[in-house]
């Protein structure tokens, strides 16, 4: 289980190193092997291959009605693997998906990772709880 929020930096080539902490925990899991896709909230999604495959294979199964999703979660993923620093190589279109430049939080959520740019995951987080976003916390 991944959780927490770090701040990191994207360096001159587009790259994000993992936290230390993360970092062991992908290795020990699944060698390195990642899976990076975009999400339609405006983020990046990083999967362990392993549990990437496990998604992909549920979102084959989708109706046809939800292609779009198929389309941007499939058809955005990227299988990776940490660098000997433990760092991803994100790719020009990625980055420029979620609005990432040079800031990015890096949030745990469980089984995989969310990566934002920081002023749109502050603003959706206001709008969402502004919205009721909470009602699920209600019995927490």
């Amino acid at each position: 289980m991944y959780q927490g929020l770090s701040k990191l930096a994207l360096d001159a080539k587009g790259r994000l190193s993992v936290p230390t902490r993360h970092r062991d925990a992908l290795v020990a899991q699944c060698d390195g092997r990642v899976t990076l896709t975009r999400h339609p909230d405006g983020c990046l999604l990083l999967y362990p291959r392993p549990r990437w495959e496990q998604k992909r294979a549920e979102l084959v199964r989708l109706a046809h009605s939800r292609r779009v999703l198929q389309r941007i979660l499939i058809g955005s993923a990227v299988d990776l693997e940490l660098d000997s620093s433990g760092r991803i190589l994100i790719s020009p279109e990625l980055r420029a998906a979620a609005g990432l430049e040079r800031d990015v939080f890096l949030s745990g959520v469980g089984e995989h990772f969310e990566w934002w740019e920081p002023a749109r995951m502050e603003e959706l987080e206001k709008k969402q709880l502004e919205e009721g976003g909470l009602d699920a916390a209600d019995d927490f």
